[in-house]
Parts: structure tokens; sequence; C-alpha cells
């Protein structure tokens, strides 16, 4: 299945251009399975949000945000795991379990929004059975303003579309996950 399905972040950089940077990650890696305790309690995960660290991104960043989205979730929207934003830019780093529920271990200033399940908190990846291999979108996303304007009863996709006008680069890494994966 995930031969067929689009990069939306590919489709974006065709409406307006962005830069790049680069991420990396202790406990996920791009194109690999994401390991059982980044995945949800009903694949015997714990929903424990990856570590993440990036560099190399424009000067002129003024702060950071942080999406994990799956667009092979079959719900025809996709589905959003993890939204962040307002990381100050001196902020180079997010440790494990950054995501927990209500946002106690996000930076100060940091805002979290609510995940498809409707937590304030990273949900681990759960692919249903017979939906194929997803892939899981982690973008850490430089901004150029120190906060956004964006209300914290807000959908990560409004936070998106906030996003698509104040980016300066993206910095992707893509695991995957399947529900094989959990056996």
């Amino acid at each position: 299945m995930t031969e067929t399905w689009h990069d939306p972040y590919e489709e974006l950089a065709q409406l307006r251009e962005f830069g790049s940077f680069t991420v990396t990650s202790s406990s996920i890696d791009h194109g690999q399975p994401i390991p059982a305790v980044h995945r949800s309690p009903g694949q015997g995960g714990s929903s424990v949000s990856p570590q993440l660290s990036w560099s190399g991104f424009p000067a002129e960043t003024k702060s950071f945000a942080v999406t994990q989205f799956d667009p092979d979730a079959p719900t025809g929207s996709g589905f959003w795991h993890w939204a962040v934003f307002n990381i100050p830019a001196g902020v180079t780093e997010l440790p494990e379990n950054a995501g927990a529920e209500g946002g106690a271990n996000l930076p100060a200033g940091a805002v979290m929004l609510r995940n498809e399940l409707g937590q304030r908190a990273y949900t681990g990846a759960a692919p249903p059975a017979g939906t194929g291999t997803h892939r899981y979108f982690t973008v850490v996303h430089a901004v150029d303003v120190d906060t956004l304007d964006v209300p914290e009863e807000a959908s990560p996709a409004i936070l998106g579309f906030n996003l698509h006008f104040h980016t300066l680069a993206r910095a992707i890494l893509v695991p995957t996950a399947s529900a094989a994966d959990a056996s």
C-alpha cells in the first residue's frame, strides 16, 4: 500500500519552497520499524515519544514545531500522533517521552495540541491489521516567528496550516510500522 500513497510534505513543497536541515534520533530510524516502546499500548507499546535532535536549521529560525503524522491511516485524512509548537529557538533536542500527557516534559513555552485520540500527548503507532505498512512523518519545522498564534484547542491540521506560512525549513524522519511488526 505504501508505494501508492502520497508524501504530504513533498506536495506542500510544490506550493511553497522550504529549506531543509537534519533531524536524528536515538529512538527511531528513517525507513525502519518503530520500536515497541514508541507504539501504542494496544500493540505492546507504551506511547513514549521518540528522542529527537536537530541541527543545520536557518540562522533566522525563531522557534520550532514538531509533528508526527501518519498519511497511511485508513481515514481519508491521515492521523496526527503528535503536534508541539512554540519550542524556543535555543532548544535543539527533545528527550524521549517529551510527549508525555499534558506536556510536563516539554521545554517552557512549548504548546502541545490534542492528538487524534483527543489526548494532549504523543500517541504511539498502531496501524490496524490489513492496512499494510504505515509511514510516520516525524517532522521538525524551523519557524520564522517566536510564537505561533494557534489556540491550544486547535487541531493539528490548523497548526499545519499556520506552519505552511511560517516554516523556513523542515527536517523529516520517517519510521514505519505495520500490525505485523507488533506480533
